[in-house]
């Protein structure tokens, strides 16, 4: 999974250069504005995770037995509480990444379109490769974000919550738990 995620990261670099132009073409500035911060957090998250030796040995994740079962699809998947942990944090993530590119897309006067938001097509900033595949990381985050985004687009706070002191934004629980479903077994 690892060696997956940094093969993906080339292609985000790319298709970051594309949006940026398409940005920039529209005159969307808040847009552009709202995919720089996207992008320059993402990549002080991958500089961090580069530096970050991984130890097999002393992560929980590897010798703690599956013992949750998750909504994924069709079916169900399968991990422990670090896994969870991990899922329940794209979402998190997901919906204040939304939350900023809806309140963009509504101060440039843009369509309601949160699937080609920069940070919806991309789907992973939070994730280092580890704990779950690429995929279903990304269809997680995407579940926040979509939210997320729809609360900043209408300038509300139906699914989450901001919190001015801190500049933060985060997912309800309640919705949460809709998105992710889980069970112990």
């Amino acid at each position: 999974m690892h060696n997956q995620w940094q093969r993906q990261q080339s292609y985000q670099r790319s298709q970051y250069n594309r949006y940026d132009a398409q940005y920039h073409r529209h005159n969307r500035h808040e847009g552009s504005r709202y995919m720089r911060d996207y992008w320059r957090r993402w990549l002080a998250q991958q500089l961090l995770w580069r530096s970050y030796r991984f130890d097999y040995y002393n992560n929980g994740f590897f010798y703690t037995p599956y013992n949750y079962r998750y909504r994924y699809g069709n079916g169900w998947g399968y991990t422990n509480s670090y896994g969870i942990s991990f899922l329940q944090q794209a979402i998190r993530d997901g919906y204040q990444e939304g939350l900023y590119a809806g309140r963009a897309d509504r101060r440039d006067h843009w369509r309601f379109d949160y699937r080609n938001s920069f940070g919806y097509m991309d789907g992973s900033y939070g994730y280092y490769g580890y704990y779950t595949d690429l995929g279903t990381y990304q269809y997680y985050f995407r579940q926040g974000f979509e939210r997320g985004y729809r609360d900043g687009y209408y300038d509300r706070y139906q699914y989450g919550r901001y919190d001015y002191n801190s500049g933060s934004a985060t997912i309800l629980p309640a919705f949460l738990a809709t998105i992710l479903t889980v069970a112990m077994f």
